[in-house]
């Protein structure tokens, strides 16, 4: 049985004689941030003394008790913390000082403890770019894209290519007024890119042919969910990313491997953006711990 995964109660009582890092989130109990991370600063404790009383931890933390949290880890000399879902948007208003490039995304998943507060970063962004290039050889920026989602994950996702110069952005979502929404806030930062928006069933005539499709929803996670997007609906694509690690292999994946795209999931991307995040809290190369990390999660998934 595993153990009972410590709350903001635990926390108000917390004590660790060395270096400790955390996740928040709600729910915390599936994540592979602690294996990932702990694994990560072993094998530099092996020739590192200075990471040998390092450790990671996992707090189940309710939203509305997030601020309280926040305050207690600064309290408890925690030196960094990672939020997950829903932590990311509510903490970005609540930390000291936010990185440039988290800025246009509105949320931060990586906090770097200084005396006077918490400085946020987002290693989303990073972390996609890097996987979209290792698994298919691509990169965001000088390409079309095709974006499946307007929630944070695709805002994400969306700035992240914005800023990397793709050629165009096309935002493929459900809910028309949630789409608008990110298309008015992605605007000033397109500037005189193609930026457009469409629903999922009705693909417009201009969408190109050899785009980059990324999903960003969460469809594909339940048994018996749907695609997002009918792949065959849409000329044809260059590749297929789906940020779902957990199915290996979503719907959306099984008809790109079934037309014969090259394709990938997330697993990649949650690797990439916590080895960037060991980076901002010990200054050692995300390249470096990223593939101990990736056996970890894997080692986890498999268990």
């Amino acid at each position: 049985m595993s153990a009972p995964v410590p709350t903001l109660r635990d926390l108000e009582s917390w004590s660790h004689a060395g270096t400790a890092l955390a996740v928040f989130g709600h729910p915390v109990g599936h994540s592979l941030s602690p294996p990932m991370h702990n694994a990560a600063l072993a094998g530099l404790a092996r020739t590192d003394p200075r990471f040998a009383r390092w450790k990671y931890f996992r707090f189940e933390i309710h939203p509305d008790d997030l601020p309280r949290a926040l305050e207690l880890a600064h309290a408890r000399n925690f030196h960094g913390i990672n939020l997950t879902v829903p932590h990311k948007i509510i903490a970005f208003d609540r930390v000291t000082e936010i990185d440039p490039a988290a800025r246009p995304v509105g949320a931060v998943n990586t906090l770097l403890r200084t005396a006077t507060g918490w400085h946020g970063f987002n290693t989303d962004g990073y972390g996609l770019a890097t996987a979209v290039h290792e698994t298919l050889d691509r990169d965001l920026g000088r390409t079309d894209v095709i974006l499946l989602g307007a929630g944070g994950a695709a805002r994400g996702a969306a700035v992240e290519c914005l800023q990397r110069h793709c050629t165009s952005l096309w935002i493929a979502n459900r809910t028309r007024e949630t789409l608008e929404a990110l298309l008015a806030r992605l605007g000033p930062l397109a500037g005189s890119r193609t930026l457009q928006g469409f629903v999922p069933g009705g693909p417009p005539d201009a969408l190109p042919g050899n785009a980059l499709v990324i999903n960003a929803t969460s469809a594909g996670l339940r048994p018996g969910d749907p695609a997002p997007i009918d792949l065959a609906w849409l000329p044809r694509p260059a590749a297929v990313y789906d940020m779902i690690y957990n199915p290996a292999r979503t719907p959306l994946l099984k008809q790109a491997e079934a037309l014969g795209l090259r394709c990938a999931n997330g697993l990649s991307m949650l690797v990439h953006q916590g080895a960037k995040s060991l980076e901002i809290w010990s200054g050692i190369p995300a390249a470096r711990t990223a593939p101990s990390m990736q056996a970890a999660a894997l080692a986890a998934l498999g268990s």
